[in-house]
């Protein structure tokens, strides 16, 4: 029996998705989640042999799910489900941690057929992306990487513009209605996700993609 947690944000999808996975006797739903948190969560507390995830799920970009997953819980393999079959995105996926990367447009046999494949510890990408497009991908890892300003979450992005602006995390808490701590989170995240090491970076960096003007 291979046991399974979804997260799609997407209530319509999600019970779609639960409903093929419930005429599937060799498979069990552990558990569904609506952002990257809550998958990460359940990842935690049920300890599946596979989670589902859309990639771009709120609160926690997917990127970010897999990535700590892969730390913290490398027994549970990932599959993506996304709408996006840009090979820049499958690539830095994969490189991420994921197994698996499954269009949400494919057919019901190709995402069991992933879920049974994965959970063996193979990888499985949709038959629509082609692999050996994608080799060339892993061997020239510098030309591969997608934008990184794309893994933001929208609130991340927020913060990226509040911060170059000048505001301070306790400004940011207010404006925000978050915590400090909550605020210091964000904008650590997005200074890694992208790289930035000081609030100067940071600045430049909201400069030259027209975030704020000089």
């Amino acid at each position: 029996m291979t046991t399974v947690v979804l997260a799609e944000d997407h209530h319509i999808v999600r019970q779609g998705l639960k409903a093929l996975l419930a005429n599937e006797t060799s498979i069990r739903l552990l558990g569904e989640a609506a952002d990257g948190l809550a998958a990460i969560e359940l990842v935690a507390r049920h300890h599946p042999d596979v989670l589902l995830l859309d990639l771009m799920i709120p609160r926690l970009h997917g990127l970010e799910v897999i990535r700590q997953l892969h730390r913290e819980h490398p027994d549970t393999r990932v599959i993506v489900l996304s709408m996006h079959a840009d090979e820049p995105y499958v690539v830095e996926a994969l490189r991420s941690g994921a197994l698996g990367y499954v269009l949400k447009n494919c057919a019901s046999s190709n995402l069991v057929e992933a879920i049974r494949r994965v959970a063996d510890g193979r990888r499985y990408l949709s038959p629509a992306l082609e692999e050996r497009a994608l080799e060339s991908y892993f061997q020239n890892p510098a030309e591969a990487g997608i934008d990184p300003y794309e893994t933001l979450t929208g609130r991340e992005r927020v913060v990226l513009q509040l911060a170059a602006e000048g505001l301070s995390n306790p400004d940011l808490a207010r404006k925000l209605f978050i915590s400090p701590r909550t605020a210091e989170s964000h904008r650590a995240n997005l200074m890694r996700k992208l790289s930035l090491r000081s609030q100067t970076d940071l600045v430049r960096y909201a400069i030259r993609r027209k975030i704020i003007t000089a």
